[in-house]
């Protein structure tokens, strides 16, 4: 991948927790994915495109720019946290049925090798290490363009049941 293809126009917003609630996670994702929800605001940050989601799996790319660098003239850690973060709890959302929800409980991250605004497209892979009744653990890498690994996450999330008064 040489550049960022060039944007859809992006509706970021909140779904409702009654529509959310009534869709498949995977469903869910993929349809903020193809834009027929409002992508989570979150996402304006990073700016992710070529996003796709099967069954416990996510993959989206972004680029890392001048916009995410912290003072010492790098991209900041938390660029990185975001798409890991992101990648495994979509990755967990993928795999839960209708009326289920998840939110993170801890994740831990790695860092390998740092970005700058040239480093280009970087890509984010999820995917559940398991999927159980109260809990859920997953992991994310973040490469670049050559395959290269930034970083790297694993996350635990606590899974319940969406209120349907909500």
């Amino acid at each position: 991948m040489d550049d960022k293809p060039a944007a859809a126009k992006v509706e970021y917003g909140v779904t409702p927790t009654q529509v959310m609630a009534s869709m498949t996670g995977l469903d869910f994702v993929r349809a903020f994915f193809e834009g027929k929800l409002p992508a989570p605001p979150i996402m304006q940050n990073i700016e992710p495109y070529d996003q796709s989601a099967e069954f416990g799996h996510v993959v989206f790319y972004s680029v890392p720019g001048f916009r995410h660098y912290n003072p010492i003239g790098s991209v900041h850690g938390g660029y990185a946290a975001t798409l890991l973060d992101s990648a495994m709890g979509l990755a967990v959302h993928s795999s839960l049925p209708a009326g289920s929800g998840y939110t993170t409980l801890e994740f831990k991250i790695s860092f390998i090798k740092g970005m700058t605004k040239d480093t280009g497209p970087v890509r984010s892979e999820g995917k559940t290490l398991s999927v159980g009744r109260r809990a859920a653990t997953a992991e994310a890498r973040l490469t670049d363009s050559k395959g290269r690994l930034l970083a790297h996450a694993t996350t635990t999330c606590l899974l319940f049941e969406i209120p349907k008064d909500a």
